[in-house]
């Protein structure tokens, strides 16, 4: 009788652990933090904005959390596992913290998507193991590259006339793989190895692509017609910059930028056209909204994302820069 009152005793409770291993989650307990490295950036407020529209739609908490720097990330995760959060996604500021990363996420039994930039191991390797949705950096690349010497082509310029400034950033994987598909793009279409110019930039900003820009042109006077690209809108800008500070425009200069930031369109909106011809818009819903719907499911119904996801891009230009933005649902 005892051990029969026993198992009886034990059936409500074995059901309820079965039901923890594989029945879904409630919606109201999810809780998933968004860490991005630049919070400021409209591309990163552009994400967290559509991943609340994810948090609105499957009804679970978005703790929005920027980390510039490495002790904020690690602050960031320990902030997440105080609050009894599920998951964690992450653009970090440094993808050689991958490894800290991972096993902090996992001490905090987060799981855990990296999202723009690829988390590697101390080896400079890809971290497979984290699922990841980044941009096609080498395809993007290739697009901004074919659309210059679209452009070129329109305006019947020599390309052995032209010098072509790669606004270097080559500690950051993304950003060579970006200018690697715009130089192949470049050279396909008949640009000589010897035009292309490197011109390292310190940051990621407009005054460090400037600088960089500046020296470029001045080290190289040769050349009548100039073309700059790099890993953002903001490398493209500052040779732009760069140009009109030495009475050079749109007659004598191109520029492509990746990104479809503010600061593009602000120049597709100015009374005149400017060098800046165009930027390759990546788009920030997918990398928002879809990485928090799969992480959402990861938790809730145990369904892990796909291992890699790589988005593509569009040509935005003065031209058609309204049209664009609308289908990608940017305000």
């Amino acid at each position: 009788m005892t051990t029969r009152r026993t198992l009886l005793l034990a059936l409500p409770l074995t059901a309820a652990v079965l039901c923890l291993s594989g029945c879904q989650r409630a919606d109201s307990t999810v809780k998933i933090g968004f860490v991005v490295k630049q919070a400021e950036e409209p591309w990163f407020q552009d994400e967290w904005r559509f991943a609340e529209r994810a948090a609105r739609e499957k009804n679970f908490e978005l703790v929005r959390i920027a980390a510039p720097d490495g002790e904020k990330v690690m602050s960031a995760i320990d902030n997440l596992a105080a609050q009894g959060a599920d998951g964690l996604i992450i653009c970090a500021p440094d993808v050689k913290l991958g490894p800290a990363i991972v096993a902090k996420a996992r001490s905090a039994g987060l799981k855990l998507m990296s999202v723009d930039d690829r988390l590697v191991d101390g080896s400079g390797r890809e971290i497979e193991s984290t699922p990841h949705m980044g941009i096609s950096a080498h395809e993007i690349g290739k697009l901004a590259g074919e659309s210059l010497v679209g452009e070129m082509k329109v305006r019947g310029w020599n390309m052995a006339e032209v010098g072509a400034i790669r606004i270097a950033y080559d500690q950051l994987p993304t950003a060579r793989e970006r200018a690697r598909g715009t130089v192949e793009a470049l050279l396909a279409a008949g640009l000589p190895q010897t035009n292309v110019i490197e011109a390292a930039q310190v940051k990621t900003d407009t005054e460090s692509a400037f600088n960089a820009a500046d020296i470029a042109m001045t080290a190289h006077p040769g050349y009548t017609h100039w073309i700059a690209f790099g890993l953002n809108d903001e490398a493209a800008l500052g040779a732009v910059r760069a140009a009109e500070g030495r009475g050079i425009g749109p007659d004598r200069m191109l520029a492509v930028g990746i990104g479809g930031s503010r600061s593009a369109l602000n120049e597709f909106t100015k009374p005149q056209p400017t060098s800046f011809f165009g930027t390759v818009l990546i788009s920030p819903r997918r990398h928002g909204y879809e990485t928090s719907i799969n992480m959402y499911e990861w938790i809730v119904n145990n369904r892990p994302p796909p291992p890699l996801v790589l988005t593509s891009g569009t040509l935005m230009t003065r031209a058609n820069h309204q049209q664009v933005r609308a289908q990608m649902e940017l305000e």
